[in-house]
């Protein structure tokens, strides 16, 4: 046990080699965590999965800079990473469960209308679909467009309209 208060040291009065013995556990620690977690937690973006992308940092970096004991932050991310992946396990079975965690998409924009009810709902203007609309479709207008969704991650999707 000695070796170990040695090398990883107690508290906010940690030595240089201690820090960095720290980071470098983190580091591993937070990769292996990172792979259990899944792909998604990243390729995602949704709020379900930034929660944990953020508290992971939070977490993690206390126990690099020696405000939070060590092995507890260690223990701690590992649980978060359980509940992140048993809670993504749970959406994946039960579509009702999935919709509160993850919620759901609002249509934009249908047919030549704007739905004003849910821009409203999302805060976006009209301003912020023609936005999206440039940087997703390269298109200047919604004259092109049969329909515009919010996704639950928050990005917007158009479907384009067909061709005749």
């Amino acid at each position: 046990m000695n070796t170990l208060h040695y090398l990883f040291g107690e508290g906010s009065n940690l030595t240089t080699l201690q820090m960095c013995l720290r980071t470098c556990t983190m580091f591993v620690i937070m990769l292996v965590l990172i792979r259990f977690a899944g792909a998604r937690t990243f390729a995602k973006r949704s709020s379900f999965d930034n929660i944990i992308v953020i508290m992971l940092g939070a977490v993690m970096a206390r126990g690099v800079v020696g405000a939070s004991p060590f092995f507890p932050t260690i223990a701690a991310s590992v649980v978060m990473v359980v509940m992140h992946r048993t809670i993504a396990w749970l959406s994946v079975k039960s579509p009702k469960f999935e919709k509160i965690v993850k919620g759901s998409f609002l249509k934009l924009y249908h047919n030549g209308t704007l739905i004003n009810g849910n821009l409203e709902k999302t805060g976006m203007s009209e301003n912020d679909l023609h936005e999206s609309l440039r940087l997703e479709t390269k298109k200047l207008t919604l004259a092109e467009i049969d329909t515009a969704f919010i996704e639950a991650n928050g990005r917007i999707s158009f479907i384009l309209k067909e061709k005749e």
